[in-house]
């Protein structure tokens, strides 16, 4: 589903794939792309608006009859979360169970391909910032993600299921420094700044308020140690370990290079 066709030019080429027109904004178009469908996936971009965009959508699945809706959350989804991400994962899916369709929670921690975004200081500088302190978290590889996604929307075993996904291991910010220098073969440090130090940075290099405050809350709730769990939901689901850091960097190092 998407918004606009040449958006999607890469995904046209894909065996299978049809694209459909539709806006997350217009329930007449959410309930076209419905008709007739008996699973659906739920993910948006990130944005202000994230939020009322899967409600939106919720409610057209609902009145179309879906059966079943698999929605990618996050791990520690809570109402009552001082992160105003968890807060908004947890409203959808409370408005989904509350809408009597099947539903498929996932809810990964923090994403490998996260730390793209510190790959231009990482290739000139061999540093990376966050607010993290000492703090370990279970890093999860995207395409673990994806797998689970195929597997969950295929049949009625995963109904009503919350399946809480992280990576093989909990990691400090100076392990994960350790990893990059190994996996580059240069030297890669790990700096702890404070958040009004972080924000800044991220306002400068265009993230908008609403993005910026948002990430400095997901880091302090890094730094809490509430995201250091180790589950085994992605073999459960899939039949294969997740993949590592070590794997992550097999397959993404060249991105941290100059």
């Amino acid at each position: 589903m998407t918004r606009k066709l040449e958006e999607a030019s890469e995904i046209q080429k894909l065996k299978g794939a049809e694209i459909i027109l539709a806006d997350f904004n217009d329930p007449k178009s959410l309930h076209n792309v419905l008709t007739g469908m008996k699973h659906a996936f739920l993910l948006c971009s990130s944005s202000a608006k994230a939020e009322q965009l899967q409600l939106n959508f919720v409610a057209a699945a609902k009145a179309k009859g879906l059966e079943h809706l698999v929605k990618l959350s996050q791990l520690h989804a809570d109402i009552n979360s001082p992160v105003r991400f968890l807060r908004y994962h947890a409203k959808v899916e409370d408005a989904i169970e509350k809408a009597g369709i099947a539903y498929t929670f996932l809810r990964p921690n923090l994403f490998m391909q996260g730390l793209l975004g510190f790959k231009i200081p990482i290739a000139r500088k061999g540093k990376f910032f966050a607010t993290i302190g000492d703090a370990k978290v279970s890093l999860i590889d995207i395409r673990d993600i994806a797998a689970v996604i195929i597997e969950t929307l295929q049949g009625k075993s995963h109904y009503n299921k919350i399946y809480n996904l992280t990576g093989p291991e909990a990691l400090t910010h100076d392990e994960l420094a350790y990893k990059f220098s190994k996996a580059l073969g240069k030297p890669v440090k790990y700096i702890n700044v404070f958040d009004e130090e972080l924000q800044s940075t991220l306002l400068v290099v265009g993230f908008p308020d609403w993005q910026a405050n948002g990430l400095i809350e997901d880091y302090a709730h890094y730094a809490r140690g509430e995201a250091e769990t180790v589950t085994g939901d992605i073999k459960f689901v899939t039949g294969k370990k997740p993949r590592s850091f070590e794997e992550f960097l097999k397959s993404y190092g060249h991105f941290f290079q100059v």
